[in-house]
């Protein structure tokens, strides 16, 4: 019987990725998430809305997915899941979860969701969680890995990891966390912070009136207690017409002397906060591939979309496609499986956006044009 045994097939084994380990057993294998970077980015995002808008542009021109299968009952009731599933929090539809998950992907560097199942019948939602509550344990070689929660001091892995949803982007090859489209930003936002800072306490200094009232007394014989009387009257004086001009009236400031009055901060000259500003807000953007114009950046009087610009957005937005895919292909397939179908399927997204309709549709055009004169040519050729 020995000889009709089948083999074991020698496991997989990495050349680059060693497996060598710290001393620290109970810590071995684990990459954890502070969450501090998590809340930086967050941060980042909220201080900064020119990187918040460019974000969630990303989003908005990455979604719109779905799924088309060989078989016609499977497709429709596949497309019928896909509009109608659950994502938590009052919301519905693939579309919905990809939101979120995008936003936590673009953001946080990962993203990390669950598919919820009614035991083995049917999926009944499908979730996003917070990456900053989850690690990553490395197994035995590096094709293995699981997602542990950490809600204690020994994170264990959780116990259905085929439900588990994950994705890094733009992945190092030492870390299996992604990287954030935000980690080149805290300097340069540290900067434009505290150029923002500066501004709006000029402008509280400067901008609200505050006046420097100095009365000299003709008579130079006033003994301390004199002046100091002489000091609280003009006070009162001053203030009252204050008042009164506040609430619409006019009044007269009367004073008896020689009086000074000045405006504090007057001769203070407020820095030209334009140029950095515009400096730091070009090296954010460019981060994000997306066009200045497209975010209320006027910079330029003639700025338009050129091809060029068009072709290097859609392969940005065709990248980050790519990056979720597989988590939209597991989800489609996971579904025509627990309801006993076989047939295969693929993703489908939707366009860019109009200027990629009116190329294909150009192009067609062209492409019949084309078509036409080379059979108008052949039948010359054949009638002569």
């Amino acid at each position: 019987m020995r000889l009709f045994q089948k083999k074991k097939e020698p496991a997989a084994h990495a050349q680059l990725r060693t497996g060598a380990r710290h001393p620290f057993t109970a810590l071995d294998g684990y990459t954890p998430l502070g969450g501090g970077d998590v809340r930086l980015y967050r941060a980042i995002r909220e201080a900064v809305p020119v990187v918040d808008a460019a974000i969630l542009k990303l989003i908005r021109l990455t979604g719109g997915v779905s799924a088309r299968c060989t078989d016609p009952r499977a497709d429709a009731e596949l497309g019928r899941f896909l509009a109608t599933v659950d994502t938590g929090r009052g919301c519905y539809g693939i579309n919905a979860f990809l939101d979120v998950y995008l936003d936590s992907m673009i953001t946080c560097g990962r993203a990390v969701g669950e598919i919820v199942t009614w035991g083995s019948r049917d999926i009944a939602a499908v979730l996003c969680g917070n990456v900053a509550e989850v690690c990553v344990r490395e197994g035995k070689t590096p094709l293995d890995f699981s997602i542990c929660l950490c809600d204690s001091l020994e994170p264990k892995p959780l116990p259905r990891q085929e439900l588990l949803l994950f994705t890094p982007f733009s992945p190092e090859a030492d870390s299996p966390y992604g990287c954030s489209l935000l980690r080149s930003m805290p300097f340069l936002t540290d900067i434009l912070m505290k150029i923002f800072t500066a501004v709006g306490t000029n402008w509280e200094r400067c901008g609200s009136v505050r006046y420097a009232v100095v009365c000299k007394p003709e008579s130079e014989l006033l003994n301390r207690g004199g002046a100091a009387d002489r000091a609280e009257e003009v006070a009162r004086a001053w203030s009252a017409a204050m008042q009164e001009t506040r609430s619409g009236a006019v009044r007269d400031f009367v004073a008896v002397g020689d009086v000074d009055i000045r405006v504090i901060g007057a001769d203070n000259q407020v820095l030209d906060s334009e140029v950095p500003v515009r400096q730091i807000l070009e090296q954010l953007i460019a981060r994000t591939g997306i066009p200045p114009f497209m975010l209320g950046l006027n910079w330029s009087s003639t700025e338009r979309m050129s091809v060029q610009q068009a072709d290097l957005m859609t392969s940005e937005i065709t990248a980050i496609r790519r990056s979720v895919e597989p988590v939209i292909a597991r989800i489609c397939s996971l579904w025509l499986r627990m309801h006993g179908y076989d047939c295969p399927f693929e993703i489908l997204w939707e366009n860019v956006n109009l200027q990629d309709e009116v190329e294909l549709a150009r192009a067609a055009l062209y492409r019949a044009q084309s078509e036409k004169a080379l059979a108008e040519a052949g039948e010359m050729e054949e009638s002569v």
